[in-house]
């Protein structure tokens, strides 16, 4: 009778050729799917060939173990069932993940044009708004994404039983040598290099084409490097290299154009900034817009979908340069609140040693007497932005849970109308205390699956549920809102911001794609005159700026430029971050940084939004650096706070005495 037994490892091998086989298929799809880019970038066979290197090196971290124990352990008696029932369903659920995350690469790389990565996994700890937006707008993801994964944990079952029943035994002496061979081999085959580092995806990228490189990974690698780079959290120089810390520190200061008014070596950037209106202190009221990309905005050059953003331009101070320092509100959120500078890092919203003792202008007001306060119509502990606004300065957050009746209710939460309603309601009681207030109001009517009430706009699209008619439904808010605002008892004395925290899904074959950062950004109130600001800007300017505008006298450590003062072209500057990759314009020059490699410089041109390589001069690269280093020293070492409040008093009373002091021996 012929023995059908193969030896230990055959069911590794023929899980390996089968799950080889279906990551190629997939690999291949997608490149087909994207294949201009591709072939823009010259690379169907680099795609294939270390596509290939990086599947190998998955299914070896994947099978390592089980391997070795299959070569080591008995296959008879009640102990051989228990360890073949074990190895059955870790084949069949390493099998089952890979082919579901292949699943789920085509939408997510229309919304954010990479492979799964860390945004997949933060997602995951927000069920409830994540199922309900999958719900309403991805049924047809989800159904592949079931009835892939069911075919694939069936006939993956039925299939590892035929496998692992023929597997065979070694004799005893033969097994240790054989295990020691699959780690050698198996180790080997993960590191998938000789060299010091093992395989990452800067070793197999090739082209300035994000994406085009995210295409030579699988998902799977992508996933769990993501979450690897999340359980560490190191800082930037892991990405970009190392300066030694005293020259980061002045070239940091010295290219944000403050001259003199850094007054603190323990905190580097802790600097005072006198403001230029010195009345009675105004409210200030953010009205942070949830993807209002440039492209959006008919008066930025984008599509006729904000005609009442529109309108409001011509009456206010508008930015028409204005950049945002990364893609996910969080990132805009850290800009607009606490002005820090954008690192490879989560955004410090979410880190966790900047959950306290880290600077925000919520507490620079708190110690100026203002009463501080987040309005969201979702949940608020959504990025975590609860925990770290109570944790630093603000000391009243109004969120879902608050809204009685809302006029729309759909999977973010509360409709921008009930926000702004809410919002007035709340600015209505406020503005009756002798207290002022600082208020961050945010939207999200404009996220996927774009869910707002019917009868309030003329659709730009035929489908209501897109991303155009969400914008024109937030536009509509926002106007309504305004008509409430010029006629209420606070107008004359609050500052207003309409401002984005990021463009919509930025797609691009750049490495930092400028004009996707390019975000509206517009100040109001009833002293504000009509301007249009052409000075290149970042979002992480607008704290300082709007300190000065409701005449607050401020000791922080942010770097960002006060644009009511003059500001030397040669210090118009904007970071930005674009998932590894950090940015540096200038008005003649972007210097962008890729990990492990030599800083490289461009032209953009702001009227093509053309970026065009161009060599940068050493101290364009060095500034470049030593900006994209800064913040990841700053949070690390805790330097991005500010004094108490009676170290605050001392320090202003010592500068203002040095001022008079240094007045009178002009004088004498």
């Amino acid at each position: 009778m012929t023995n059908n037994r193969k030896g230990p490892l055959s069911p590794f091998l023929i899980f390996s050729l089968l799950a080889l086989s279906l990551l190629t298929l997939s690999r291949l799809s997608l490149a087909v799917w994207q294949a201009d880019r591709v072939s823009d970038a010259d690379g169907w066979l680099t795609i294939l060939i270390q596509g290939l290197r990086v599947d190998i090196a998955t299914l070896c971290w994947l099978l390592i173990l089980p391997a070795m124990l299959a070569t080591l352990l008995p296959q008879a008696g009640i102990f051989g069932k228990i360890w073949r029932f074990v190895l059955r369903v870790w084949l069949v659920g390493g099998l089952w993940l890979m082919v579901y995350m292949e699943l789920a690469t085509p939408p997510f790389i229309i919304e954010y044009d990479l492979r799964p990565n860390r945004l997949f996994v933060e997602y995951l700890i927000y069920p409830k708004e994540v199922f309900s937006m999958l719900w309403v707008g991805y049924k047809l993801e989800l159904a592949i994404g079931l009835i892939g994964s069911l075919l694939t944990l069936f006939l993956g079952w039925k299939f590892s039983g035929y496998a692992v029943k023929r597997m065979s035994v070694t004799k005893w002496y033969w097994r240790p040598l054989m295990a020691l061979l699959v780690v050698v081999v198996g180790v080997m085959g993960a590191r998938s290099s000789l060299g010091h580092r093992p395989l990452n995806p800067s070793m197999v990228a090739f082209s300035s084409d994000p994406l085009v490189n995210d295409l030579t990974l699988n998902s799977s690698y992508s996933l769990f490097f993501a979450i690897k780079n999340m359980s560490s959290e190191k800082s930037a120089t892991k990405f970009y290299g190392t300066m030694p810390e005293q020259e980061i520190i002045d070239l940091v200061r010295q290219s944000s154009g403050k001259t003199g008014e850094f007054i603190s070596e323990e905190y580097p950037t802790l600097n005072v900034n006198e403001p230029s209106y010195t009345g009675k202190k105004k409210n200030l009221v953010i009205l942070l817009q949830e993807s209002l990309g440039a492209r959006f905005v008919g008066s930025l050059g984008g599509l006729p979908l904000t005609p009442n953003l529109d309108e409001l331009m011509k009456e206010g101070w508008n930015f028409t340069q204005m950049y945002a320092t990364g893609t996910r509100s969080v990132r805009g959120i850290e800009a607009i609140t606490t002005g820090f500078s954008p690192t490879p890092s989560r955004a410090v919203v979410k880190l966790s040693k900047s959950q306290t003792n880290f600077f925000t202008i919520a507490e620079l007001l708190g110690q100026q007497n203002y009463h501080t306060q987040f309005i969201y119509g979702g949940e608020s502990h959504f990025d975590n932005m609860k925990s770290f606004f109570l944790g630093n300065g603000f000391q009243n957050i109004i969120d879902e849970n608050d809204y009685e009746n809302p006029v729309f209710k759909g999977s973010w939460g509360a409709s921008d109308e009930d926000l702004y309603n809410m919002a007035h309601k709340q600015f209505t009681q406020l503005s009756k205390s002798d207290k002022p207030f600082f208020s961050l109001v945010f939207s999200s009517s404009n996220h996927s699956p774009f869910e707002y009430p019917d009868g309030r706009i003329q659709q730009y699209d035929a489908d209501k549920q897109t991303r155009h008619n969400a914008v024109k439904y937030a536009d509509y808010a926002l106007g309504e809102f305004f008509k409430k605002v010029k006629q209420s008892d606070y107008w004359d004395n609050t500052i207003f911001i309409v401002i984005a925290d990021h463009d919509a899904s930025v797609h691009s074959t750049k490495p930092v794609p400028v004009n996707r950062f390019h975000i509206p950004a517009l100040i109001l109130g009833k002293d504000i005159l009509p301007r249009q600001d052409n000075r290149i800007v970042n979002n992480s300017d607008m704290p300082v700026t709007l300190m000065s505008l409701i005449g607050v006298r401020s000791v922080s450590p942010m770097l960002g430029h006060d644009m009511t003062k003059p500001l030397a072209p040669e210090f118009e500057r904007a970071m930005m971050q674009f998932d590894k990759n950090f940015g540096y314009l200038t008005r003649n020059k972007l210097v962008i940084l890729s990990p492990e490699k030599q800083p490289s410089g461009y032209r953009y041109n702001f009227d093509t939004k053309e970026i065009t390589p161009e060599e940068a001069t050493d101290m364009q690269k060095s500034v470049a650096k030593a900006n994209a280093l800064w913040g990841s020293i700053a949070y690390n070492k805790g330097l991005y706070r500010m004094p108490d409040a009676e170290n605050v008093a001392r320090i202003l009373q010592e500068r203002d005495n040095s001022l008079t002091a240094q007045t009178n021996t002009e004088e004498d």
